[in-house]
């Protein structure tokens, strides 16, 4: 992006206040931890704070990869939570009912993603860039955020990540290899990541769309 994408400004609110504050009104959610890089700490803290005063309860540094950030916010979440969601704020889009659908789904089942079907044509290719088969989409789903879990599962999930050194991509990951299922919850709204930066325009246009319903 060449800037912090979680400040950009998206019809009035940053994009990161836009991710806190749909926690926030929702009220199944009781706790928000807030993990982010220590160089811009102060700065993302406040607009949280802003989107979320009184349940923002907590924040803290990063580690090098998300598997270790994701540790250290586990730290900070209090051990009488029954269920724990993980968020990336630069997924701005997400909304209440979201989260409670997908909230919904982790009581029940244990572990729940929020994704969409694949639609795309699907390519593998090789080194210099030619392709080298076709990888059949039937079945195949884009894993999103919230990912939410039971707290003992999780939290067990990552103890063992953390102890053999491992790495995972995203906390289905690492409750899979715990050998627990995920279910997968279709959002139905455009709930994409902000990465470049057309994903800043796209994002205000589907933000327009919704006031406009």
């Amino acid at each position: 992006m060449g800037f912090n994408k979680l400040t950009a400004e998206l019809e009035g609110q940053p994009v990161l206040g836009r991710s806190v504050a749909a926690f926030n009104q929702s009220k199944l959610i009781d706790a928000i931890v807030l993990v982010c890089a220590a160089s811009a700490r102060a700065e993302l803290e406040e607009i949280a704070r802003t989107a979320a005063p009184t349940k923002l309860k907590a924040v803290v540094e990063g580690g090098a990869h998300r598997h270790l950030s994701v540790a250290e916010g586990l730290e900070c979440v209090p051990e009488d939570a029954a269920i724990i969601a993980v968020h990336d704020a630069a997924r701005p889009l997400v909304t209440c009912a979201m989260i409670e659908r997908c909230l919904e789904s982790a009581r029940n089942n244990g572990a729940a993603a929020c994704a969409r079907p694949v639609t795309d044509t699907l390519k593998r290719i090789n080194d210099e860039g030619f392709i080298v088969e076709s990888v059949e989409r039937d079945g195949l789903w884009a894993v999103e955020t919230p990912q939410i879990f039971r707290a003992e599962l999780l939290r067990h999930a990552y103890a063992e990540v953390i102890a053999t050194g491992g790495q995972v991509p995203d906390e289905t990951s690492a409750v899979q290899a715990a050998g627990a299922p995920v279910a997968l919850v279709e959002t139905p709204e455009w709930n994409g990541k902000i990465t470049y930066p057309a994903d800043l325009e796209l994002a205000r246009l589907v933000l327009r769309g919704r006031k406009e319903d």
